[in-house]
């Protein structure tokens, strides 16, 4: 993934931690307390998580059947052990639920947690979910010390927090700094995103650590920075610990997010776009192009055409917002959309629908064994899919983030209309992928 003036994305799989802003040590003549007590109640809730597991090795030649044909390489998949280490936060000690990354177990078979008083205790997965990085693990033991969880919607840029974690193995290490920004997205293109950016020093196995505020509540878990060398730089991102609970709440009671949909399909309203529309170049929103049949946001009177600007009162500022706000939403649950219609307010009250791969499809005119791939053109002609959701069809299928479609069976495609009008009508094709320096042929169903 590219990022601005050359930053890599780096997701903490296995390590953290911290050198950066330092509290002053008296301000004027008064002296600034010590963190010591605050950190004496809250370090024993963070703890070590070591990972063992297994992967398939990713050789693209082997991804070539005349390569294996050749050097008779067999079918059977290729795979290596390994070894990593993150951190987590206990944040319920009667039941024994610690949260962590999601990435930071990824592909685990073994997940050992080392608390503060160095019991090393055996962990289950409760439940993981790849879209917002957050996985529940489970422990049994007595004397547990759980972390108090802060309402992060009340956090504001330019307050102080503390970082905590296990960085480079090096054990418990605390770092401070200040909230630099809030609702951060565009990090990880395939996720749900609203992160918190800190400059309190985050390094590789700080994945899954506690962002906490001076109160000694739990503000954030540490999951990403932003780095030219893997080192920090002091740009490092938290999952808000409103989101964090509300992933955490249903993967303890379904072992899995179940996300619903409000039903419309969307884009960013630009300024150009609202200046067409004869709205105020200060208005934000997603701009409804299609509403599906059916759906909730139908039966809530939603019509293409109209800006949607808030959910639940909360302000909607692009497509991305709304699709994140939505993604954390259950099944069920009602919600209370603003928008904006022929320039004038309105509020509709929507009940989230379930998710209906044939309708979504219809939707947006791509093939229902695609559902769940987001396509956009790609750069030098094909098509690009820069996300596909956990678990949909085209997960199923072997479609992966970035993968390049190419061409349908020989119809080579330039670009995501001559796709959808290869696919037109088609009840099954095949797909040419370039998948880094691999070329694949996949089904669709």
């Amino acid at each position: 993934m590219k990022l601005p003036l050359g930053l890599a994305a780096l997701v903490l799989g296995a390590w953290t931690s911290i050198a950066s802003a330092q509290l002053p040590v008296q301000a004027g003549a008064t002296p600034v307390p010590s963190l010591a007590p605050m950190l004496k109640r809250v370090t024993p809730a963070v703890v070590n998580i070591q990972i063992r597991g297994t992967v398939q090795e990713q050789n693209p030649l082997l991804n070539d059947p005349f390569f294996r044909r050749f050097f008779d390489v067999p079918n059977a998949p290729r795979q290596r052990e390994f070894q990593s280490a993150g951190s987590g936060v206990i944040v319920d000690a009667k039941n024994g639920y610690i949260v962590t990354n999601a990435h930071v177990i990824e592909n685990a078979t073994e997940i050992t947690v080392q608390l503060l008083d160095n019991r090393s205790l055996s962990a289950k997965v409760i439940g993981k979910d790849q879209g917002s990085d957050v996985a529940v693990l489970k422990v049994q033991a007595a004397n547990l010390i759980e972390i108090p969880i802060a309402d992060s919607d009340l956090e504001e840029v330019g307050d102080f927090v503390v970082a905590i974690g296990n960085p480079f193995g090096l054990g418990h290490t605390v770092t401070s700094g200040i909230i630099s920004a809030l609702g951060r997205s565009g990090i990880n293109p395939e996720g749900y995103e609203n992160f918190i950016q800190t400059d309190a020093s985050i390094n590789p196995g700080n994945s899954g650590g506690a962002l906490v505020n001076l109160d000694g509540r739990l503000v954030g878990i540490n999951s990403a920075i932003l780095s030219r060398t893997g080192g920090n730089i002091g740009i490092g991102f938290a999952i808000p610990s409103n989101m964090m609970k509300t992933v955490m709440d249903q993967l303890v009671k379904y072992g899995e997010v179940r996300r619903g949909v409000l039903g419309v399909n969307i884009q960013t309203l630009t300024p150009d776009i609202a200046e067409s529309m004869e709205l105020a170049n200060n208005v934000q929103g997603a701009l409804v192009s299609q509403v599906v049949e059916g759906s909730a946001a139908e039966k809530a009177g939603v019509k293409a055409g109209d800006v949607i600007t808030a959910i639940n009162g909360k302000p909607v500022k692009d497509a991305a917002a709304l699709r994140n706000t939505i993604g954390l939403l259950r099944i069920g649950e009602r919600v209370d959309v603003s928008l904006l219609r022929d320039g004038k307010p309105r509020r509709v009250t929507a009940m989230i629908g379930e998710r209906d791969a044939v309708a979504e499809a219809k939707a947006s005119g791509l093939h229902e064994g695609l559902q769940g791939a987001e396509l956009a053109d790609a750069q030098g002609g094909g098509v690009l899919i820069r996300a596909v959701a956990e678990g949909s069809p085209a997960a199923q299928r072997g479609l992966r983030a970035n993968d390049v479609i190419l061409a349908v069976g020989r119809t080579r495609v330039a670009n995501l209309a001559e796709f959808q009008r290869a696919t037109e009508g088609a009840a099954a094709f095949v797909v040419q992928i370039r998948r880094g320096n691999a070329m694949l042929v996949i089904p669709i169903r």
